[in-house]
């Protein structure tokens, strides 16, 4: 009966998309929802950017194991890139009415730096968009109690995805994100509230994760563990600034007000509601330690849904596992538009410049078809956990597409050969110490990073942009 009724919730949601699908028109309305989101559109399309498998499975997992000092990319991280987006970056780029930011590398530079940094941002998707199917396959592994396969439920989870991602684009993101944001809130409210009752109320649980120094966050007085801690936090807080969902997100909407503060509010609330995942999750290591000991020892993103299913009323078993379908769909669907409208306008259009809007567009659902199918193969044949996919996925783009990116909106000195060498130094710099294995005593991304700061100055001052002649 549980499984059956997440199915009907998942027809439901697929409905809501293909409605979605009788808004698109052309190119436009099918990639930035013709720019006419309002902000409740807006802020629940940036706050499922994250809040996805990996806050629900992922980082509560993690909580139990590491504490919040496992947690310093994601959820911090991630909020204050959402944050930063939205205070530094929302306007400028909005501004300039743009389809993908790789139209801003080619308008800035030039087309080599459009492609290389097109192809790192499709790249940078493969980890993140495999997490989401990752987790439905797990969620349909458990809810059908091994009937379906982990497998199965993978490729089920991405054909529901991919039907409306594909046919409505932007439109069905943002309708069916505001039909899932609303389950999301209510039903894992109802569900800690359930967690917090057989745990002994929400105080007990905070004060015994507190002494037992989970809420410890901040990094040791040694110069390695600095090193770690400040490389995880930028990875995220950094890396995923140059990223074509938090972009097309912002740039849905229908002012340049509502593309600010509903960046900033929802990065605000992805923050203080990543907590209700941590709190159930030590709330599981108190209703239920056995159970979480035996996870731990194995797969540790299986102790949230074995807790509902053994110690949760029939109710909230449903109401759990359809917010659970709808995080991990909110953000699957838009992970899958990005990459492919990328690929299509900055790589594929490029060669065929000639291509109509309605060539266009064809060319961009088949390339939401043919991404779905790689990420879903990757997921097959990948074992990492969700949370480290997803931690993993933001490397590339720290380490080559950061500081173009800045340089190009706030420096006017930044100059074509400058972004050539950021990218070169950045990610070569990057992709060595990642093959040698050399971790310490700083992490390779954040010494990428450097290099591609380096390499920016370096360039800019050889060979300096030209400044535009008046006509």
């Amino acid at each position: 009966m549980l499984l059956w009724l997440v199915i009907a919730y998942l027809i439901v949601s697929v409905g809501v998309g293909l409605y979605g699908a009788t808004k698109v028109h052309n190119a436009k309305d099918y990639i930035t929802a013709g720019r006419n989101l309002p902000m409740v559109f807006v802020l629940s399309m940036v706050f499922a950017t994250w809040f996805g498998a990996e806050t629900v499975l992922g980082i509560s997992a993690t909580f139990l194991e590491e504490g919040f000092r496992g947690l310093i990319s994601d959820p911090l991280g991630s909020s204050i890139c959402l944050i930063l987006f939205g205070l530094v970056f929302a306007r400028p780029l909005y501004r300039m009415n743009l389809i993908t930011l790789g139209d801003f590398f080619r308008i800035r530079y030039n087309r080599q730096t459009e492609l290389l940094l097109s192809i790192c941002i499709i790249v940078s998707y493969l980890g993140w968009v495999s997490a989401q199917i990752t987790a439905l396959g797990l969620t349909f592994n458990v809810l059908s109690n091994d009937l379906i396969s982990t497998k199965e439920g993978m490729l089920i989870g991405a054909a529901v995805v991919l039907i409306y991602t594909l046919f409505g684009g932007m439109w069905s993101v943002a309708l069916t994100t505001l039909v899932q944001m609303v389950v999301i809130v209510i039903g894992l409210l109802l569900v800690a509230s359930n967690a917090a009752e057989q745990a002994g109320g929400v105080a007990s649980v905070i004060s015994k994760a507190s002494a037992e120094g989970k809420f410890d966050f901040l990094p040791k007085l040694d110069l390695l563990d600095m090193l770690g801690w400040i490389a995880a936090l930028l990875t995220m807080a950094l890396g995923s600034i140059p990223q074509q969902d938090v972009f097309q997100r912002v740039n849905a909407a229908k002012n340049e007000a509502v593309a600010v503060w509903g960046t900033i509010l929802g990065g605000c609330a992805y923050f203080f509601f990543a907590a209700v995942p941590l709190f159930l999750a030590y709330s599981a290591n108190i209703i239920d330690p056995a159970m979480v000991e035996k996870y731990l020892a194995g797969d540790s993103q299986m102790i949230l849904p074995t807790l509902i299913l053994n110690h949760m009323p029939f109710f909230i078993q449903v109401i759990f596992f359809g917010a659970l379908i709808s995080v991990i769909m909110s953000t699957a669907s838009g992970t899958l538009l990005a990459p492919s409208v990328t690929f299509t306008e900055n790589i594929l259009k490029g060669f065929s410049p000639g291509m109509s809007d309605k060539q266009f567009l064809w060319a961009t659902r088949m390339t939401v078809f043919v991404f779905t199918s790689i990420v879903t193969y990757y997921a097959f044949v990948t074992d990492s956990r969700i949370h480290t996919m997803v931690e993993n996925a933001y490397r590339i783009t720290l380490a080559g597409a950061f500081v173009p990116l800045v340089a190009g909106l706030f420096w006017k000195r930044a100059s074509n050969l400058g972004a050539l060498l950021a990218i070169f130094f950045g990610l070569s710099v990057w992709i060595v110490l990642e093959i040698t294995g050399i971790e310490e005593p700083v992490e390779p991304q954040l010494l990428g990073l450097i290099a591609s700061l380096f390499g920016m100055v370096l360039g800019s001052y050889i060979s300096p942009k030209k400044p535009h002649t008046s006509h």
